[in-house]
């Protein structure tokens, strides 16, 4: 190996070590937000509870449904770290505006912070995927460590959250998460240079004259989201819906490009990432339960004293947390190692262990239901566990998915098609809305002698779908080994 070689790879590791640095502390400001909303909705602005999740589902759909216009933007209007930078100030001005306790400003600054969270996570993602050729096997490792690193942000942000949601301090809460995002934007730019664009319309020989019409066509077209937004987190249903059509209609536009492509190879992949995106979409179905339905459920229905002490219910995420970031780093080295040893776990084989155990994580809820307390509250154990299998489930398609794009997406794709897998996230938040207020039948009651049947349903319903789901995928692996070229 020559010096050039070794450097470059260090180069990567360097680079890759801070971009996983950056979205440490970009999450810090999403993890507060995404724990706290539905109860800051409900008691601090009185929200009902299918008002507040309804609100909820918006937050989510667009969080994620705006990565695709992340995807789009990037390395065309804008390049990946500018568009970043301008993601983190409007995320930083939508906090500082939630701090003012009104329904207005509710909806204003989660208008400002979708802007700028909507489009960041794509920006990260690129960031990584670009320093690698497609069939790079550090990809997936370096998303592993990455992925671990941004739930470190969710521990700080979530243990933040249930701190000053339990003295019922939101006004220090949402300011606090501002500088999350500050942070994160200030070493954007000490390392400005290392986080250039590569391969896109932007790092080619293009005029300067076109390189500012660009950006000043994005910054124009960034700055009609925060009224579009602002107008449709006021109408919520609406806005589900639209997503979801949303989400259908680039299904289509993506297999119709898939059904284009002249080269066989690239076509069977991304036919390949269309039925991966379905599976996704089952997953993050369920788990975007958790800061909705899940959520309320936890803080009512769930006996959350242990040793005489009160757990906030955002402190129960941190499960999920600890799992990621201490299994992630576990998982790549031990699948590095079979690898080594001739022994490969496909695509298909790791999203149908996804499937299989964040729908066992939801069916085991309906048992803890059954032997509930006499007043209807659902013992801890049960909700330890379930999210310790939801988050199994997580290391199996969360960073495995994002470094599929750079796997199977056509290098011209690679913006649009991670876009549009975030996106499959925000439909299933959308989708979670749906099933949280189907959950709740609802009524205006907190008793869970009351609510307890409609969450069993619902649970089961959803957990046992996801366990099917995961078996025909598991049953399809051959097929699907073919499609991605997987040997």
């Amino acid at each position: 190996m020559n010096m050039k070689t070794v450097n470059t790879h260090s180069s990567v590791k360097k680079t890759t070590a801070m971009i996983a640095i950056i979205q440490l502390f970009s999450t810090i400001s999403l993890a507060i937000l995404y724990s706290t909303l539905v109860l800051y909705s409900t008691q601090k602005l009185k929200l009902s509870v299918p008002a507040a999740t309804a609100v909820m589902g918006t937050f989510g759909a667009f969080n994620y449904g705006l990565h695709i216009l992340g995807g789009y933007f990037g390395g065309r209007f804008l390049s990946w770290r500018l568009l970043f930078v301008v993601g983190m100030a409007l995320s930083t001005t939508g906090c500082i505006l939630l701090s003012v306790p009104t329904l207005t400003y509710l909806h204003l600054g989660v208008a400002f912070f979708l802007a700028g969270a909507g489009l960041n996570v794509t920006c990260i993602n690129m960031m990584v995927t670009q320093l690698f050729e497609p069939d790079d096997k550090r990809r997936e490792n370096v998303f592993f460590w990455n992925y671990a690193l941004m739930n470190v942000g969710f521990f700080v942000g979530y243990s933040l959250a249930g701190y000053f949601q339990l003295k019922q301090e939101f006004q220090h809460l949402f300011l606090l998460a501002s500088l999350g995002s500050v942070f994160a934007a200030i070493i954007t730019l000490f390392n400005w240079k290392k986080l250039k664009d590569r391969n896109t319309i932007l790092s080619g020989n293009i005029s300067r004259n076109e390189s500012i019409q660009r950006l000043l066509g994005g910054l124009f077209l960034i700055s009609l989201m925060v009224p579009g937004l602002y107008w449709l987190i006021q109408y919520a249903l609406f806005s589900n819906k639209m997503v979801i059509m949303i989400g259908i209609f680039m299904m289509g536009i993506l297999l119709t490009l898939a059904i284009r492509q002249k080269n066989s190879i690239a076509r069977s992949r991304m036919f390949a990432y269309i039925v991966f995106a379905f599976a996704s979409l089952i997953f993050w179905t369920l788990y975007q339960l958790a800061p909705m339905g899940l959520t309320v459920f936890v803080q009512y229905n769930v006996n959350r004293h242990y040793l005489d002490f009160l757990i906030a219910p955002q402190w129960i995420l941190n499960i999920n947390t600890f799992v990621i970031a201490v299994g992630g780093p576990l998982l790549a080295y031990f699948l590095q190692k079979l690898h080594n040893r001739g022994i490969k776990f496909s695509l298909a084989l790791k999203f149908s262990l996804a499937l299989a155990f964040i729908g066992c994580g939801f069916v085991i809820l309906p048992i803890g239901i059954k032997f509930a307390a006499h007043d209807g509250l659902v013992g801890f154990n049960w909700i330890f566990f379930s999210y310790i299998l939801q988050s199994l489930g997580e290391l199996f398609i969360g960073p495995i998915g994002y470094a599929m794009i750079g796997q199977l997406a056509p290098q011209k794709l690679q913006g649009v098609m991670m876009g549009t897998w975030m996106m499959c996230i925000g439909v299933g938040a959308t989708l979670s809305n749906y099933a949280s207020v189907y959950a709740i039948h609802h009524t205006s009651s907190n008793n869970p002698l009351i609510t307890n049947p409609g969450y069993s349903h619902m649970f089961n319903l959803l957990g046992s779908g996801s366990i099917i789901a995961g078996f025909i995928l598991f049953i399809s692996i051959p097929v699907l080994k073919k499609l991605t070229q997987e040997v």
